[in-house]
């Protein structure tokens, strides 16, 4: 077994890359980022600059010949996560990919094979696994605290993503459900400890962004599930104000409320303004509630921490390629919904020819139906 700190590579240079950067800085035991490559030289270089990354590549697949790295994380759009997961396999290094997994359900199930079949981990970038103030809700509920759990909610909501590339939707696969919904699917068949998904249902619209996209900008989303119970999902890009992010646990002897930010933050009022309140938010005059420690809470750092010490062996992953896959099926049963107005039945397979998930939605039945009234 190889000593000292795992050396990554990230592949991107923009926000999600950033956030990587700092999560291995602020736990740096584990880890060290020694390469980035993104096709964006003044990103890239700005980034290595930054974070003090020795190292930096145009060509991703230049920095996979690096023989020292041994783990790469993939910060990059949708469309790019199989390709890319295929080429870092086949040099025999571990994989962090961001959320969702792939653009189908086709894609997840290859990148999950090919690293089998070079003997890698395939690790899914899930931050809510590892969010402390969630992790203690689920700690409680495990103890019996709620009793029965019969119901969960997860809402993450804001007014519109970073890169310009999430409102493609050939490059993205979907809108909000897409980018967001993953996090509650992911949480909710997480929290309950893994049940199978029974049903899906989901209705979903473009309400203010439709000079920038096609994809959904608000959905809803209710999951049945195996045990009997129900997971909640809302998700917006168009929500004001910046992020907002909480969950609800409903059982039959009690329940617990637990919002992300405001917990962590400070009630401020300010006429001219500072730096940085709190990621998505707009403005910070007026009152406003900043965040600390933003990172530590959301749980990157220990989630990229946990990666490296399964990179090592001496953890086994607790989000995997199989975790998200589970999440590309329910996704894809959601878009079906909402373009069916139905319930969906899972296991749900997409008819063939379908190359993306918002495909479903965008051309079905009671889309059609609601743009010819």
């Amino acid at each position: 077994m190889a000593e000292g700190r795992v050396k990554v590579g990230i592949i991107g240079s923009q926000f999600q890359a950033d956030i990587h950067a700092a999560s291995f800085q602020i736990m740096p035991h584990e880890a060290e980022v020694v390469a980035i490559a993104s096709p964006t030289p003044g990103n890239a270089a700005a980034l290595a600059k930054r974070f003090g990354i020795p190292r930096v590549f145009t060509d991703y697949r230049e920095m996979l010949k690096e023989r020292d790295i041994e783990m790469v994380t993939i910060a990059a759009p949708n469309s790019l996560h199989a390709q890319m997961t295929k080429d870092i396999a086949a040099a025999g290094k571990h994989i962090v990919c961001e959320k969702p997994l792939a653009m189908t359900i086709a894609e997840g199930e290859e990148m999950i094979a090919v690293a089998k079949q070079h003997g890698v981990l395939l690790m899914y970038g899930e931050e809510l696994f590892f969010t402390p103030k969630y992790l203690k809700a689920k700690e409680m509920a495990d103890a019996g605290a709620f009793g029965k759990v019969y119901l969960v909610k997860q809402s993450e909501k804001h007014f519109g993503p970073h890169s310009p590339w999430f409102w493609d939707v050939n490059r993205s696969g979907g809108g909000a459900f897409m980018d967001l919904g993953c996090h509650g699917i992911a949480f909710c068949y997480f929290f309950l400890g893994r049940s199978p998904i029974k049903s899906v249902y989901c209705q979903m619209g473009t309400y203010v962004h439709h000079d920038k996209t096609k994809a959904e900008d608000d959905s809803l989303c209710i999951l049945e599930f195996a045990n009997g119970a129900v997971g909640l999902i809302e998700n917006s890009w168009a929500r004001r104000g910046g992020m907002d992010d909480r969950i609800e646990v409903f059982g039959e002897a009690g329940v617990t409320y637990a919002n992300l930010h405001m917990g962590n933050a400070l009630p401020t009022f300010s006429e001219n303004g500072y730096g940085y309140a709190v990621e998505k938010a707009p403005s910070t005059k007026g009152w406003t509630y900043p965040v600390f420690e933003e990172l530590w809470n959301y749980g990157t750092p220990q989630e990229l921490a946990h990666f490296a010490r399964c990179a090592r062996g001496k953890e086994s992953p607790q989000a995997t390629g199989e975790d998200g896959l589970v999440v590309m099926h329910a996704l894809y049963a959601g878009y079906a919904s909402a373009g069916e107005g139905r319930k969906i039945s899972m296991p749900y397979q997409p008819p063939p020819g379908v190359k993306k998930p918002i495909d479903l939605w965008l051309n079905g039945p009671a889309r059609r139906q609601s743009a010819a009234r």
